[in-house]
């Protein structure tokens, strides 16, 4: 499987930043398919639905401050899962928290990165994103189905 056939998995509560990240993914041409989980609940369902039937994503973008499930529960069940763990998860946050910081990095978080306010801002940390993780970094070999 190619790796732009997998989806890039965006754990976003917040509306706004949800339109944000896709309009900056769309203004930018970028190749990868972003499916949305509005929050932690959700975004624990898709392990279920990807293992069954999908390609897993080839990226993880996701917000610590979610609804019923909280992101660092939410990293923390990824990272101990047999698949997901390999997924490179990036928090993509407003926390500038040290505590979240430390606590991202100790339960497997590859990257943590501030939102910035400033939409140009913004779409080049969206772009920096994608180039890094999903056109210069080599992912491990997924397999659905597990």
């Amino acid at each position: 499987m190619q790796t732009t056939e997998r989806p890039i998995l965006l754990i976003e509560d917040n509306p706004m930043d949800v339109d944000l990240t896709r309009r900056a993914f769309t203004r930018r041409k970028l190749a990868h398919p972003i499916q949305v989980a509005r929050d932690g609940e959700e975004a624990l369902a898709y392990i279920q639905k990807w293992e069954a039937h999908n390609p897993p994503p080839i990226l993880i973008l996701l917000d610590l401050k979610l609804p019923k499930v909280d992101g660092l529960e939410v990293l923390r069940q990824l990272k101990t899962h047999a698949v997901f763990r390999t997924i490179p998860v990036v928090i993509l946050t407003t926390s500038t928290e040290e505590g979240d910081v430390q606590v991202a990095y100790q339960e497997g978080a590859n990257s943590y990165i501030v939102k910035p306010v400033d939409f140009d801002q913004f779409m080049q940390i969206v772009e920096n994103i994608h180039v890094y993780w999903c056109i210069l970094n080599i992912p491990p070999t997924v397999k659905s189905g597990v």
